[in-house]
């Protein structure tokens, strides 16, 4: 493959710059120590930038490279860590830690030692005349060792002390070349490149976060580009780097960057089709183009149909597009830290025949959000592009906001025009499968009726997917000591935590999940329940919601009742209510392992009370079809 090392890095170091992380190959590798203590052996190596080589020694604690063949004549290297130091009358350089970048991989230039060019031709004296004698036999020891004879340790030789050349004399450091680096495109990003600079569009920036890790506190914040080739690629800047950059940054706009680090792209949290990432430092430069024209887009989708989304991985970082079919409002929410948002719920369909909801959290509730629902409540159907949102698959897919996702209302795209027409021709009038909140797959018009009995004669919920079933049945007894518990309203991610949580003193709660305390809690139904029809009798729980429409009370209702005012009475009559209700259940029937046993659960996802009326035609249609038979 095609690399460059990096220029003049053998002057520089001999020079004394300890600080670049130059490219370099290693064109000869030697033992020159063969102690049977393997942490005593020395290797000695010959390492190049195409231009001059020089000699260098590996520090033991390194040795594993070479035994494991990491490294080798050939290998293409990153020098993290080195220091050049005198020994015997000439400067050798001691690498202390490094990184191979090319395991394997051909003399890339025509290398000569370093400082054969600087050699005295005139006449001079006699002494002169023995350093360079001195010298040529130095430079048959270098070819002996390119050739890979040299085990031997070094010797001592005479030789003129080092004069650098003109361009870095009295300059320090390397005196570097300042002439604007050549723009290329994003997808010709490589870690091996020296000075490079692309022009790009900002498509997305990041919140600023704060950390807290082993080496202190920090802050960071990231941003996405795209070029007119339509390359993409992340951008990250830490500490001191977002002081320069935060507020300079804005959404949209056009700037060219350069003198930037690449590393390997966090694919959990990055969504982009790059398998790098930009860091930028201290040196780094970002200049706005203000004049730039349309020639890079706006925005890039990669548009996933909802149908899809049933077999994606939990966390993935997907684009969507749907119709928003309902809007729900805007309801604070308390974070695992303490701190409160907002959360708001909308639900998306698509031609694929499926809708999922979409979660917006934080601001996206007050902005988008909010137009979405006076758009909703208006009597439209707006058309929703989400540009990196994240599938959640608790109870069912669903897809979140996070810090870099963009929300597009109506937008002006091919897939939207294509959406709109589908629905207002078609759509609007469709069944859409939900995939969000384990629902029953299929909806009313597709239900698959059962009996009690069927349970258990036809072995439901014991293969590996869950049955989903319609049961027309009687609530006769409901579990009082357990009917809900006390629950922890912090969020975890961007679902709430809901596992149990215990009293601490009078008035604060504690979540061992969470390790936190607070003031309020939740209260979630637990329902457990027998259901019976004229097949028979089987166990059922319900949860928060079904729940709700079971008993018809808030949960938190009847536990103040039940264990704060305690009056029994009451809390009686409530349950006594409850009883001898006709529902149609719609269950989710799933095995479960309980202890060393397995058990089938079956849970209530839907409580409909009767519709006599819906149930009678329902009765009439069974008849006919049996008749037909």
């Amino acid at each position: 493959m095609s690399v460059n090392l990096t220029a003049n890095a053998i002057p520089s170091i001999i020079g004394g710059d300890v600080n670049s992380k130059p490219l370099v190959q290693v064109l000869d590798l030697s033992l020159i120590s063969s102690s049977s203590n393997s942490q005593q052996q020395r290797y000695r190596m010959l390492l190049s930038d195409a231009v001059s080589s020089h000699q260098a020694m590996l520090a033991t604690q390194l040795n594993d490279r070479v035994r494991t063949n990491r490294v080798k004549k050939g290998s293409v290297v990153q020098l993290l860590e080195y220091i050049c130091s005198p020994l015997q009358n000439r400067k050798i350089i001691v690498v202390l830690n490094m990184e191979t970048i090319i395991p394997d991989c051909e003399i890339i230039g025509n290398p000569k030692p370093f400082g054969e060019s600087n050699l005295p031709t005139q006449k001079t004296s006699p002494d002169k005349v023995v350093q360079t004698s001195s010298r040529g036999h130095n430079n048959n020891q270098q070819q002996t060792s390119q050739t890979g004879h040299a085990a031997q340790s070094f010797r001592p030789i005479v030789q003129p002390a080092y004069q650098p050349p003109p361009v870095y004399k009295n300059r320090g450091a390397i005196v570097k070349n300042e002439a604007p680096a050549r723009i290329i495109p994003i997808a010709a990003l490589n870690p091996y490149q020296g000075r490079w600079a692309i022009k790009a569009r900002v498509t997305a920036k990041g919140d600023l976060r704060r950390y807290n890790n082993a080496r202190g506190d920090g802050k960071v914040f990231s941003f996405d580009l795209l070029d007119s080739d339509g390359g993409e690629i992340r951008v990250t800047c830490f500490n001191a780097v977002v002081d320069r950059f935060y507020n300079a940054i804005q959404v949209g706009k056009v700037y060219t960057i350069s003198k930037g680090s690449l590393k390997p792209a966090q694919k959990n949290f990055n969504h982009l089709k790059n398998d790098w990432e930009i860091v930028l430092d201290s040196n780094s430069n970002v200049e706005l183009c203000p004049d730039e024209d349309d020639s890079i887009p706006k925005q890039q989708f990669s548009f996933r149909p909802i149908i899809d989304l049933e077999n994606v991985d939990n966390n993935a970082i997907l684009d969507v597009i749907g119709v928003v079919i309902s809007v729900n409002p805007s309801v604070p929410i308390l974070r695992k830290n303490g701190m409160e948002t907002q959360r708001r719920i909308l639900n998306i369909k698509d031609s694929s025949g499926r809708s999922v909801e979409l979660t917006l959290w934080g601001e996206f509730c007050n902005r988008e959000g909010q137009k979405l629902q006076e758009m909703a409540d208006a009597g439209s159907f707006p058309i929703v592009a989400v540009k990196a949102g994240k599938v959640n698959d608790f109870s069912g897919k669903s897809i979140g906001t996070i810090s870099t996702t963009q929300l597009f209302i109506n937008p002006d795209l091919p897939e939207a025009h294509t959406l709109r027409e589908w629905f207002d021709r078609v759509g609007k009038d469709s069944v859409s499968r939900s995939i969000s909140k384990d629902v029953l797959p299929g909806g009313p018009k597709n239900e698959i009726r059962k009996t009690v009995s069927q349970i258990k004669d036809e072995g439901l919920g014991r293969s590996d997917k869950p049955d989903w079933i319609t049961v027309r049945a009687t609530i006769s007894f409901i579990k009082t000591d357990t009917f809900c518990y006390t629950a922890c309203p912090l969020m975890v991610g961007d679902r709430q935590c809901n596992k149990k949580v215990t009293r601490v003193g009078d008035a604060r709660w504690q979540c061992d999940r969470c390790n936190q305390e607070f003031e309020e809690c939740d209260y979630r139904y637990l329902l457990q329940a027998q259901i019976v029809d004229h097949t028979g009798i089987t166990w059922v729980t319900a949860f928060q919601e079904a729940g709700e429409e079971i008993m018809e009370y808030p949960a938190k209702e009847l536990y103040l009742l039940k264990y704060e005012e305690q009056d029994d009475d009451k809390f009686g009559e409530i349950i006594k209510s409850s009883l001898f209700n006709h529902f149609v259940f719609r269950l989710k029937i799933k095995e479960e392992l309980y202890g060393d046993e397995q058990r089938v659960k079956v849970t209530v996802v839907k409580a409909d009370k009767v519709n006599y009326s819906s149930e009678s035609r329902h009765m009439l249609e069974s008849i006919s079809k049996f008749c037909r038979q």
